[in-house]
């Protein structure tokens, strides 16, 4: 029989300790599956008297993970530590100089040092898989990678962040507030102490730059993303999607336009019958978009220990086959400069809720301004409230919703701005993208 792969696993957090976990009980599996025993030999946290709930009497331990990363007694390392900078950093950097494939979880250290280490894998002739970085148990990276290779990508979205789906669903489903469900989230472990990385919309675009790279060539470049949070979505807004057919979800949205590759992630409205919009709770879901074929979606479990472990696993199997394939698909060299695409030339539908002045001239003053801008609009919904009037019906002022047909993004802007400068709404106005699917 082929020797083993000998593989040495530093961060023994949730996802470590649950690939521990899968390592031995499908070990007969994985050797039949890839030809050779998959053993894990070394491990490296930073207690080694904690409780983890697997057996690691037999693992060679170490304190430092760049010792364990160099060590001869291992053939792949595997980072489960997390963070952009060191100790990952230099582990990673370490371990693939010295000819070692590498797994990684890491998306945030992907993100920032994606491309120099991919160069790195492709001096050593060795392997850098990711697949967890991104949708965990979602076969995603794959995808891109190695099932659509010969596919032409025009678009690709997708829910990328369990916790703001979370929130969004229970905004809508049970009629909370974003503070409501947010404070629920925290309790439930979806949501950090301090969440604004998840809420804001920043996890979601350091998946998206991988993803975008994969699929169009481009380097990844986290700063390259126009990046707006869920933070502002208020039950009102849900409610209006309801009413006119759309639910919200935050999306990652890559694209390929005449200008460039657009990459922005925000709040977006989507159709009710669209694949995208069934997922609900910490689900995530990704839309590819391709010449000739219809759109695929993969929807799947986005985080967990479990999951995420599954994905790590199955690089490891990769590597075990003795299959090496480009970090993003093609050679490092080959990878394009992308440019942070304006907003302003950014083009679709969009939802308008606006609290206009009860007063005569409004109607006339708000679409004379959309006009002047060339916007056209598919629907106007005036609100009155269910329960009778509120705060802003009692001042004055009602809601109303604008629905636009395909239009810019700096038209829609400069119009709500002359809006403003009439004295004809009061507050700011609330504007949600909608996305085509």
């Amino acid at each position: 029989m082929t020797k083993p792969l000998r593989v040495g696993v530093a961060g023994l957090g949730t996802v470590g300790a649950a690939l521990i976990a899968q390592v031995a009980a499908q070990r007969a599996q994985l050797t039949a599956r890839c030809g050779r025993p998959i053993d894990i030999v070394a491990v490296c946290a930073r207690s080694k008297g904690k409780n983890r709930g697997v057996d690691l009497k037999k693992l060679k331990w170490f304190a430092d993970p760049v010792e364990l990363a160099g060590d001869p007694s291992i053939d792949l390392f595997v980072e489960l530590m997390g963070g952009s900078g060191d100790p990952a950093k230099t582990a990673v950097e370490f371990a693939l100089a010295s000819g070692k494939s590498v797994v990684t979880a890491n998306k945030a250290l992907l993100a920032k040092h994606g491309v120099k280490l991919a160069q790195l894998a492709e001096k050593s002739g060795v392997a850098l898989n990711y697949e967890a970085a991104v949708g965990a148990a979602i076969p995603i990276v794959k995808t891109l990678r190695e099932g659509l290779t010969g596919n032409s990508i025009d678009r690709i979205y997708g829910i990328l962040n369990g916790t703001c789906n979370y929130i969004l669903t229970r905004m809508e489903q049970e009629k909370l507030s974003f503070a409501e469900c947010l404070k629920q989230a925290q309790e439930l472990g979806y949501a950090e102490a301090n969440p604004a990385f998840d809420i804001e919309g920043h996890d979601t675009a350091q998946k998206l730059s991988l993803l975008a790279s994969l699929a169009f060539g481009t380097k990844v470049d986290q700063s390259a993303i126009y990046v707006e949070g869920i933070s502002s979505i208020a039950a009102a807004d849900l409610a209006a999607a309801d009413e006119l057919g759309y639910r919200v979800k935050l999306l990652g949205v890559a694209v390929k336009t005449p200008q460039g590759i657009e990459q922005r992630v925000h709040p977006t409205m989507v159709r009710k019958e669209s694949s995208i919009a069934q997922v609900m709770g910490v689900t995530n879901a990704v839309t590819i978009d391709a010449k000739g074929i219809n759109p695929i979606t993969l929807i799947g479990p986005g985080a967990g220990g479990a999951a995420t472990a599954s994905a790590v696993l199955s690089d490891i199997a990769d590597v075990a086959r003795g299959q090496v394939t480009s970090p993003f698909g093609r050679p490092t060299g080959s990878l394009t400069s992308v440019r942070k695409a304006p907003m302003q030339r950014h083009e679709g539908g969009y939802y308008i809720r606006l609290m206009a002045r009860d007063k005569p001239g409004t109607a006339a003053s708000i679409a004379t301004r959309l006009a002047e801008q060339e916007i056209s609009l598919e629907s106007i919904v005036q609100r009155h409230p269910k329960d009778g009037p509120s705060a802003d019906t009692a001042k004055g002022s009602v809601p109303v919703i604008l629905i636009t047909y395909a239009t810019s993004e700096d038209g829609v802007r400069k119009a709500l701005a002359a809006v403003g400068r009439d004295k004809v709404i009061s507050g700011r106005p609330q504007v949600i993208r909608i996305e085509k699917n």
